[in-house]
């Protein structure tokens, strides 16, 4: 039964799924550190995104501020989720959080001085948002390691509360911070949501994870991460989505400051306020997000969202007061957050648990790169149009999206089980070999019917994108040209140890295709593997073939 810090077990599937996460106490004490932590976090971003109105007040120069927190996610997701999945995530996290506690709070030390410039600040919430990629793909990761699949999806949207009864709280504190003390304050005070975190997480003890082999190199582990997910069509579908979503959505939060300033007529409270309406929609989006997930699909819900999103950017843009405008910013909060935490639940479910990091950080990438772009765009058009034209742009983009996800439906991966399938075993060589030994060419032949082959090939296509996906590279398909009932299947890989990860790689939802081909295959045992290293004749001896047809599984 794995077990985690202050004695977390993880009980059985049918139990489990009638449970809260909550009724993890680890899950619950980290959970309740990042709800103070995205407190001090939203404190920061009304200080910095009202500090700006104040230093360079145009809508171009105060949109960059979301964009310089969200770029960063965009530009380092990969790496971190690279990070996440080869180091131990409990130190990640902390390092993410150290670095942002000594970022916030020189920030603070400058604000107090005076010594901050538009610059500056962009650079420091640029730098602040670094440590926000760095731990983002931990933390996420880590989330299924703390309760069992069947409470993840309501786990993400739980972690989506947390965030948004920050947004709904922090936004109003912060704003009233900065207007009793000034954005510093208001910075200071996120230091002290970093110092509870680091403390919950040095108390963590995690189990181990029981790597058998040695970790990849962080180049590798980020090519083995994108080659994943363009060869998973299910979990490419969700980036996409997710970028067209997040792109026209980043318009409301964006130009929030100037539409407490420019239409309301309002100060840093104002603002604050605007984003706590936001927050308190959000909050009643992820509470319902995991129930309504279990009623429809993820296209259903996705679909309605953006929509519901349009339409509270359409309200806000003819809005000039608070009245109209704060039901319209819960509507679209809540709808913001049914989205997300949809998409976010699906990417977590689609990936294996050796991959999770690097998906959501794949996933960060397009979301938040779409909230990056948006922010941009929609702020040179509010500079050259108007706010309002800006506004209502997004909004009729929002529901183009909705259009265009008709074609490029989401899936429903609840049901996949990828969990490792472990039924290969490392195979002994007559040649001596080491883990960097390389490159290893892999062959397997089968016999197959001729009437069998139509099926053959469909099979193997599905066989092609799984290889690949695990890391093989030059995979081919070949008849034997002397004997039409032989087929030989061979692939390449660099180095001894990737074929052993290669293999480890296969999970269940994988076994019916690899069952459905052995089935096909007609010979008196199974099909034969054949592996061999590639050897320059001028550097060393050449080493036999090595055939061990017993030992692999096609």
């Amino acid at each position: 039964m794995p077990t985690g810090g202050w004695g977390v077990s993880i009980v059985g599937s049918e139990a489990a799924s009638r449970l809260s996460p909550f009724s993890y106490p680890l899950f619950r004490s980290i959970w309740l550190a990042n709800l103070v932590a995205n407190l001090g976090y939203l404190i920061q971003s009304v200080g910095a995104a009202w500090l700006m109105t104040q230093l360079a007040p145009s809508p171009r120069m105060v949109a960059l501020v979301q964009a310089s927190a969200t770029l960063p996610i965009m530009l380092l997701a990969l790496v971190a989720g690279a990070i996440a999945d080869t180091y131990d995530r409990r130190r990640v996290m902390l390092a993410a959080q150290g670095f942002m506690l000594t970022a916030s709070f020189t920030l603070a030390m400058m604000a107090g001085l005076h010594w901050v410039t538009p610059a500056l600040l962009l650079g420091f919430t640029f730098l602040v948002g670094c440590g926000m990629a760095l731990n983002g793909p931990a933390w996420q990761a880590s989330v299924g390691d703390l309760v069992p699949k069947t409470v993840l999806p309501a786990a993400v949207g739980y972690n989506s509360v947390a965030f948004n009864v920050a947004r709904s709280l922090g936004p109003a504190i912060g704003g009233a911070i900065v207007a009793a003390a000034g954005a510093a304050a208001a910075f200071l005070a996120n230091c002290v949501g970093y110092i509870g975190l680091i403390v919950v997480l040095l108390r963590w003890r995690p189990a181990p994870r029981g790597h058998t082999l040695p970790p990849e190199r962080i180049g590798s582990a980020i090519g083995s991460g994108l080659r994943y997910v363009a060869m998973s069509p299910h979990l490419l579908r969700i980036m996409v989505r997710a970028a067209m979503f997040a792109a026209p959505s980043s318009a409301i939060s964006a130009l929030m400051p100037l539409v407490a300033r420019d239409f309301m007529g309002g100060g840093a409270i104002t603002f604050g306020v605007l984003l706590g309406a936001f927050g308190v929609g959000a909050i009643g989006g992820a509470l319902i997000s995991a129930p309504l997930r279990r009623r429809a699909q993820p296209q259903l819900v996705v679909s309605v969202a953006a929509v519901g999103v349009a339409l509270g950017a359409a309200v806000l843009a003819m809005s000039r007061s608070l009245v109209p405008a704060l039901p319209a910013l819960a509507f679209a909060g809540g709808a913001w957050i049914l989205a997300m935490s949809t998409l976010n639940a699906s990417v977590q479910l689609g990936a294996p648990r050796w991959m999770v990091a690097r998906v959501v950080a794949t996933y960060q990438t397009a979301a938040f790169g779409g909230l990056a772009f948006g922010a941009w765009l929609f702020g040179m058009v509010a500079d050259a149009y108007g706010l309002q034209n800006a506004l209502l742009t997004a909004a009729g983009l929002q529901l183009l999206s909705v259009l265009a996800g008709q074609l490029l439906r989401l899936p429903h991966v609840d049901h996949l089980d990828l969990d490792p399938l472990d039924r290969w075993k490392e195979p002994s060589t007559a040649v001596p070999i080491e883990a960097r030994s390389g490159p290893i060419a892999i062959t397997l032949t089968y016999r197959v019917d001729p009437a069998d082959v139509p099926e053959f090939l469909l099979a193997m296509a599905e066989r092609r994108r799984i290889r690949r996906r695990d890391g093989a590279r030059r995979w081919t398909l070949s008849c034997d040209l002397a004997d039409s009932r032989a087929w030989i299947e061979r692939y390449q890989v660099p180095t001894w140890l990737d074929y052993i990860r290669h293999n480890q790689r296969r999970t269940h939802a994988d076994s019916a295709n690899f069952e459905h081909i052995q089935r096909l295959h007609r010979g008196a045992g199974p099909p034969e593997v054949r592996r061999v290293i590639e050897v320059d004749p001028a550097n060393r001896p050449s080493p036999a073939a090595v055939i061990d047809p017993l030992s692999d599984h096609p």
